[in-house]
């Protein structure tokens, strides 16, 4: 098995995994791993960020922790570029995941370290370490099967039920052990996680063969040594400003945040413009990058309200909500692993579904239920703020609830844009699309990390209920687009 040769049948020996190709299970157990680790801090970053000093804790404004949060998980998934081109022109998928997953358990391990400065410095290294992993996993995935073979869409749901296999768990975990017992202790035990999953990577890699193995456009002599000269004289560019902006006593959290959020959507534009204006790529490849650019924002728009479960909801969830069983009060983090054990749930049904419904239900038509869903999800969350008013604690059901919503439309639009990306994407950009797909999380995140600031302004209904109908809306007007986008798509489902 090579990179180039995709494998979309029953592979030599009869081994399987879930009727898929063998090296399915290798990817999926070391996402699953890596995916501990990631939610398992992100569960209780906020809180710890929130909690007072003499608990511990940062004592950050909400505010500004919902922007750290946001930001945090915009940088993660924005460095899945560079991530993609190291992988496509230099050492290859199969290393950069490796690489990856080392640099993510050292990151998790600054951060067990019970020191204030910890925190920034290992997030530092978890968001280096994420942009090696996540693209290029994700590309190896790909990589098992044909371009336009129905059973992508099912192999992808296999996998993303791996992600949240780790979701569920990490939560669990560190939100006991963080909320009950020591902050850094949580940390600490994503750090344990992450090493599980290098050391699960590391043993399973004769699964596969040679996947992942070699760059898929590389860099050579003089073009090589110019590529990484200009890569440390960027570095060294980002070393001085920051330097700068210390001395000048303006390199504070917001300060930080602000610039990162401009930088990421200024990025994603260079970007796009980038790929389509490229002369090497064909006209079908270009029309097909234009229908991507809908997914693109209709994605971004989705995990602007999405991934504030992390923040405002997390926030809520510890504030709002009545977590008293027995005389047991249950950490807030808890409440985190409830919309990945409904996708663990989930997750088999819609690929049954997808494979069911074949090419009949385009993928603009499944992104556009999942805006909606996402929407109807926030506007469920006004009612539940408006019970609160007054300090009155709700059921955590209310959440529940929520999450059950979000998880229907994540499954309607996450893994069926991951397919869509690896299907979409120009040969000569196969890891580098994979890290554009996860640009649409950042710009989402990183706008929905200024975004959330307004939920400490805000009354809280009119919080949830503003953004809900958006993106409601949003969806009813993608529904419309829907044979524009589908053509543009030129031939791909």
């Amino acid at each position: 098995m090579t990179s180039d040769t995709p494998v979309d049948a029953r592979p030599p020996g009869g081994k399987t995994f879930f009727g898929h190709p063998r090296a399915l299970s290798t990817l999926f157990l070391t996402e699953m791993w890596e995916r501990f680790s990631f939610y398992g801090m992100r569960a209780i970053l906020v809180l710890y960020l929130t909690a007072a000093v003499a608990e511990d804790g940062l004592g950050m404004r909400e505010s500004t922790a919902n922007a750290v949060y946001g930001t945090y998980n915009a940088m993660v998934y924005l460095m899945a570029l560079p991530g993609g081109w190291v992988a496509d022109r230099l050492i290859g998928a199969r290393r950069s995941v490796l690489w990856g997953g080392v640099v993510i358990a050292v990151g998790h391990y600054v951060m067990a370290i019970p020191a204030r400065w910890s925190v920034f410095a290992g997030m530092t290294l978890i968001v280096l370490g994420t942009g090696l992993l996540k693209p290029n996993i994700s590309t190896m995935v790909g990589g098992l099967y044909d371009r336009d073979s129905p059973r992508r869409d099912a192999g992808f749901s296999i996998f993303y039920m791996g992600i949240n296999l780790g979701a569920f768990i990490a939560p669990l975990v560190t939100g006991f052990l963080g909320e009950k017992i020591n902050w850094h202790l949580g940390f600490g035990a994503a750090a344990i996680g992450m090493t599980f999953g290098v050391l699960q990577y590391v043993l399973g890699r004769r699964n596969l063969g040679d996947a992942g193995e070699r760059p898929a456009d590389p860099l050579l002599g003089a073009d090589r040594r110019r590529a990484l000269t200009r890569v440390g004289v960027g570095v060294l560019v980002l070393l001085l400003v920051l330097a700068a902006l210390a001395v000048a006593d303006l390199f504070t959290v917001n300060t930080v945040v602000n610039t990162l959020t401009v930088a990421t959507v200024l990025i994603t534009i260079g970007y796009f413009a980038r790929i389509i204006t490229d002369r090497e790529i064909s006209n079908t490849e270009r029309s097909r990058m234009k229908a991507y650019l809908w997914l693109f924002v209709f994605a971004a728009a989705f995990w602007l309200i999405y991934d504030q479960a992390g923040s405002v909801l997390n926030i809520f969830a510890a504030d709002r909500t009545d977590r008293d069983v027995l005389g047991f009060t249950f950490p807030a983090s808890w409440l985190q692993s409830v919309n990945p054990i409904l996708i663990i749930i989930g997750a088999p049904l819609f690929a049954w579904l997808w494979l069911r419904l074949g090419h009949r239900v385009s993928t603009p038509v499944k992104f556009a239920v999942g805006l909606v869903l996402n929407g109807l999800s926030f506007v469920l969350m006004a009612a539940a703020a408006q019970a609160a008013v007054g300090g009155d604690l709700v059921s955590p059901w209310w959440l529940v609830a929520v999450y059950a919503i979000q998880v229907a439309g994540e499954l309607s639009l996450s893994p069926v844009g991951l397919s869509a990306t690896t299907k979409l994407a120009p040969v000569k950009y196969a890891s580098q699309m994979m890290g554009l797909w996860f640009l649409a999380t950042a710009v989402g995140d990183a706008i929905g990390g200024q975004v959330a600031r307004l939920a400490e302004t805000w009354p809280e209904p009119t919080y949830f209920l503003t953004f809900g109908l958006a993106s409601v809306l949003l969806g009813l007007g993608a529904v419309m687009f829907t044979r524009h986008i589908s053509r543009l798509m030129a031939g791909i489902h």
